[in-house]
């Protein structure tokens, strides 16, 4: 098995569903939280384990921390979705007014940049099968979008989009291309901060890149950011059952590399079409498969790709987490689900305020069930 840990943005707001922004009391008043350039959402990380029950109860235990915090300051709570549901995107809530870097993005970005979402980090140390790994998950990074889809109000309106945050989210630099070998990456980041498309080694903002201590050098990790906030935290360990296992599966198929498939520019081109496809319609998406390009829909491609990887989790022992994709693919990700409440008849507030209701429960439920020590910490 990998190592596995997550970066996860959130919203804090009131239970009515509006986003109220506190990141800059919450960084300094609780340990292990940071800002974002905006302060209406805060992240917290975890740190990488190979057991997906101990991941479980490390996504749970900030959240506890923070719900408790947010109690003790009034009516305030954390609030589901990727985007500003509710709005405001006409204004910039600076968390650090100071920094340089901010402002930078405040500047360039402005709101396209204040989502919510979750990044999915897997071990891998050896230079060579990163980068092999990261072409890969480039080309299906759009079923884990079309997984993970939460984002389909803006300001209080219908986009259009099932993940309106990867629709507008700034990608940057805009082109970035499938990375032949580590030294091919060490080149060409030197060249984007060179030349300024790149203002620091973090400013690598595409679906999955490289990660480590001491980027682009010293690398130790597939870094998958393509992914909305999933709040259901067994939805989302399945999420990262489903990358595991195809990884694993790599690493023993090195037929599974792109670039056994096509040349890299016109892969790139269509792992960016794909994106774009799952982002408006996610699951129901119909994307053209690099490998043969024959035209399904993400969830048809996700069946596939779980057929495929099954015995993978299942020697490893961990297929009873891959297990609730199923359900995802039966029941809809939160886009969709959010969507057809919608066209039943209820408003976007309502909608939100709900959603903010069964977070809290769904958390209280699994810190009873799973995680008992976390269940006192609520209190």
């Amino acid at each position: 098995m990998l190592s596995k840990g997550f970066e996860v943005e959130l919203y804090t707001g009131k239970p009515t569903g509006e986003i109220v922004g506190l990141s800059d009391r919450i960084v300094k008043d609780l340990p292990g939280f940071v800002r974002e350039p905006d302060s209406r959402n805060v992240e917290f990380t975890t740190p990488p384990v190979y057991l997906y029950d101990q991941a479980l109860c490390d996504l749970l235990r900030p959240r506890f921390r923070l719900r408790a915090y947010l109690q003790s300051l009034g009516d305030l709570t954390l609030v589901p979705g990727s985007t500003l549901s509710l709005g405001d995107t006409q204004r910039f809530y600076r968390s650090d007014p100071q920094n340089p870097y901010h402002t930078y993005i405040e500047q360039t970005y402005g709101t396209r940049v204040v989502t919510a979402s979750v990044h999915i980090n897997i071990g891998l140390r050896e230079p060579e099968a990163l980068m092999r790994a990261c072409r890969l998950v480039r080309l299906e990074a759009p079923l884990f979008l079309a997984l993970s889809a939460a984002s389909p109000f803006l300001d209080g309106q219908v986009t259009g989009y099932h993940s309106t945050r990867w629709a507008i989210f700034p990608k940057t630099p805009p082109q970035v291309p499938l990375f032949t070998s580590h030294a091919h990456f060490i080149e060409w980041t030197e060249a984007q901060l060179q030349q300024g498309t790149m203002q620091n080694v973090r400013h690598l903002w595409s679906a999955v890149r490289p990660n480590g201590d001491r980027r682009p050098y010293d690398l130790n990790r597939l870094e998958l950011r393509i992914c909305d906030l999933v709040t259901d935290p067994i939805a989302l360990l399945a999420i990262t059952a489903l990358l595991e296992a195809r990884l694993l599966q790599l690493l023993d198929t090195p037929d599974l590399d792109p670039l056994r498939w096509g040349d890299r520019e016109t892969l790139a081109q269509l792992a960016d079409e794909n994106e774009q496809l799952a982002a408006k319609r996610s699951l129901e998406a119909v994307l053209t498969h690099w490998r043969d390009r024959r035209q399904l829909t993400a969830a048809a491609w996700i069946a596939e790709l779980y057929e495929e990887v099954w015995p993978i989790a299942k020697a490893q022992g961990f297929s009873c987490f891959l297990v609730p994709i199923k359900k995802i693919l039966r029941q809809g990700n939160t886009a969709q689900q959010w969507l057809a409440q919608y066209a039943a008849g209820q408003t976007i507030p309502e909608i939100m305020a709900q959603a903010v209701q069964e977070m809290a429960a769904n958390e209280q439920e699994f810190a009873d069930q799973l995680c008992p020590p976390l269940a006192t910490v609520q209190g």
